[in-house]
This record gives structure tokens, sequence and C-alpha cells, in this order.
């Protein structure tokens, strides 16, 4: 049984690290629900278990699963990842899942926010969602971390952090009314830094257009490195996604992080606008409370929402047309790691992408004894790089297959 706590992470010392800090490991979760996933699953589990075993290349990782599904998951996922028997509404562990944090000390704990499937009975995506506001208490038992319960709603892709005390997020999010409608901006701001150890909020506007998450930020910006960010960007005028990643880019501009630095903003080209199809929608059930899909819906697809494991980036692979450019792109960015690319259109189906599916545990004690090397070794790659960063198309990628397939690998 893990212990939860009265007090809050920072009155413990405790803060959220960032992303590309080192990692004891990886959690995910299985997809089956019918009413969200076409053919009864079986493409989406097919795109999941190539996610994990691209991150499994890095570090260790755990994927949950129902008791229905256990025995089909263990087959398509490599013998090293873990399995563990876990009920949920859907896999989006990002959101449903915990989130650690750490104290310096070799410390790890985890917070359990409140969980209302995006949006709750205003809005939310389906009903129940009782299950999944189980999953981060489960995942905390089973990696024996204590836990904090959050007393407001918030869904992990909703933040992303640099590990220094600085958090970006989006108004459209995180002051939507289907979430927390007796919080306002203050109130929210102390929350943040009382549960995630942060000094200085970066609020952005919108997320990706017609993100059903209500514009998760993980979707649209995220910390490469401290005092760096990647944007999803596009330089069609006529595409409102342009309105949202100027305003985005214009804040990002202005804004000064934890440490008092102006950021340097990588830009990350989208794909051309992709749609849901008559195929895609045709053997989903449909299930009271839950958000029906239909033909010729926008889907909310960007290469930001990629992960970061300890050695890697695992992107997702969107269309063809424009893949390569963004391995291009993610490659300057994080020289001294290799891209994975997987295969993702049928995650993005089910509403979110990679980084969506993922949750990190982070790895204490590496990131005391390796913060100056990986500083060290961050400043190198970027130097010389303007505080507006485009994306150099010199180098090319190379296609490979894993032996589960549906996984290339873009590298030098």
């Amino acid at each position: 049984m893990t212990t939860t706590l009265a007090a809050t992470p920072a009155a413990d010392g405790f803060h959220m690290p960032g992303e590309f800090e080192p990692h004891a490991g990886c959690w995910m979760l299985w997809p089956e629900r019918p009413s969200n996933w076409r053919s009864g699953a079986k493409p989406a589990q097919a795109a999941f278990a190539a996610v994990a075993a691209a991150i499994a290349t890095a570090e260790p990782v755990t994927v949950g699963a129902s008791a229905a599904q256990y025995v089909h998951a263990r087959s398509m996922l490599p013998d090293a990842i873990r399995m563990v028997e876990m009920s949920s509404g859907d896999a989006w562990m990002r959101d449903v899942g915990p989130t650690f944090v750490v104290d310096g000390h070799g410390g790890v704990r985890g917070v359990d926010w409140q969980f209302n499937a995006w949006g709750g009975l205003n809005g939310g995506l389906h009903w129940p969602w009782d299950q999944d506001d189980l999953v981060a208490r489960k995942v905390l038992e089973v990696e024996g971390a204590a836990r904090y319960r959050a007393p407001f709603v918030l869904e992990g892709g909703a933040v992303h952090v640099d590990g220094q005390g600085t958090l970006i997020t989006t108004e459209e999010c995180l002051l939507n009314p289907n979430r927390n409608p007796q919080l306002d901006r203050g109130q929210l701001e102390i929350l943040l830094h009382e549960y995630l150890g942060v000094t200085q909020i970066i609020w952005l506007g919108n997320g990706v257009v017609d993100d059903e998450t209500s514009g998760h930020v993980d979707n649209l910006c995220c910390f490469a490195r401290p005092g760096e960010v990647v944007l999803t960007w596009t330089d069609e005028r006529r595409d409102p996604q342009y309105r949202i990643s100027r305003d985005a880019y214009e804040r990002l501009m202005d804004a000064r992080d934890a440490q008092g630095r102006a950021l340097k903003i990588h830009k990350l080209m989208q794909p051309k606008p992709m749609y849901r199809r008559a195929q895609d929608v045709k053997d989903i059930d449909r299930a009271e409370g839950n958000l029906p899909r239909r033909e010729g819906e926008r889907l909310a697809a960007s290469y930001v929402n990629f992960y970061i494991a300890n050695s890697t980036i695992v992107m997702p692979l969107l269309d063809r047309r424009y893949d390569r450019e963004a391995a291009r792109c993610l490659r300057n960015i994080f020289p001294e790691r290799r891209i994975i690319g997987v295969q993702a259109r049928e995650i993005l189906l089910g509403g979110g992408n990679i980084h969506c599916i993922t949750q990190q545990v982070p790895r204490p004690a590496a990131v005391e004894q390796d913060a100056p090397t990986v500083a060290m070794t961050q400043r190198s790659a970027a130097a010389g790089r303007s505080r507006s960063a485009g994306c150099g198309i010199r180098q090319e990628a190379a296609a490979k297959s894993s032996r589960k397939g549906r996984t290339r690998l873009a590298e030098d």
C-alpha cells in the first residue's frame, strides 16, 4: 500500500524534473476501448507496441493491461517489457498516471491528480472515468512511491516543466471551466507551485487546432532543455493553427524563465492538415457518454508530441511527405540523442499521440551525478543558435524496421 501524504511536494522539498533529465523507466497503458479505437483497437495496439519497443531500446518500460487483454498484450510486446495487470478506462498514461517529483537527495514521489475525462459532464470525452482516476494510485503502489493526492483536476499533458522552476501551459485548458471552475488563474498558479515546485509559469493561449483535450500544451510546445522550447509551427496563414502558433511564439519571445533567461524557440513544422476518413470511423462502437467519432473531423496532428527517452527521441510518423523533415529538425535540436520514428496515425485517431500515452519515472540520483555533463553537452549543442531557430535539412534520414514492425529509425 502506498503512503498518502498530507503535505505538498513543495513543502517537502520536491519538484517535477524536466523530461530530458535521466529516467528510471517509462509507464504505458494498453488500448482496448472499442468506443474510441477502431477495429477493436487492434491497429492502435500495434502502434502502442511499436512505441513501447522503441522506448525499451533506451530505458525500462512497464505496460498496464486489463485482465482480458493481458495475454494478447504480452504476445505483442518484447520480453524485456514488464507487464502489470491494471484496469483503466482508456490508455492515456500521461493524463491519468502520476506526475513524479524528486527532492535532489534520491527521493521520488508521485502526484495523483484528480481526473474527470477532460471535462467531466461538461464536455468530457467518456464516462465513467472512475477507473482512470485510480491509475495513478496503482502505478505508485507498484513503484513503491509515496503519493500526494492533489485537490484539483489536472492532466499530465497540460503542463511541461524545465526542472529549474519554469512551467508552460495553455489558458485554453487550465482556465477551462470544465476543469476547475472554482479556481482562478492566481489560485491555479499557487497550486502548481505547491504540487510541482515551480516558481515561474508561462501562459500560452490556445493549443493545437481541434485538440479534444482543450488544448494540451504537450501537443503545442515543450522544453528541449532549460532555456529552449520546441513549438509546433505552420507558415500557412490560412490555417487557423498559424494564428495560434504565432501567438504562442510572441508570448514565448516576451517570456523569461525562472532563472531570468530568454527562451530559444525551435519551430517544428506540423504536417498538412489531416482528417478522419470513412474507414477510420465505420467500426468504432457507439456508447453512451462517449465522444462520437465522425468522418471529416480534423485531427490534432503535431510532431511536438514526442517522448524524450534516456538516449533517444521517439517521434510520431504522421505523413511520409513531412516525416523526414521533422526528424531532421529534431536531430538538430537533440544532437546527443537518436531519433526513432513510429507510425502513429492510429494513436492520433484516438485523440493524442506518443507523449500522451507515456509517463516517465525520473532517476534522481543520476540527475545529480550527470547534470553538469548533460548541461555542458546541451550548451555545446546549442552554441551559435539564435533565439528563434529553424531546422536544417542537409542530413539524410535512414529507415530501418524493428522486429515488431511499424517502427522506423531516422538516424545519421
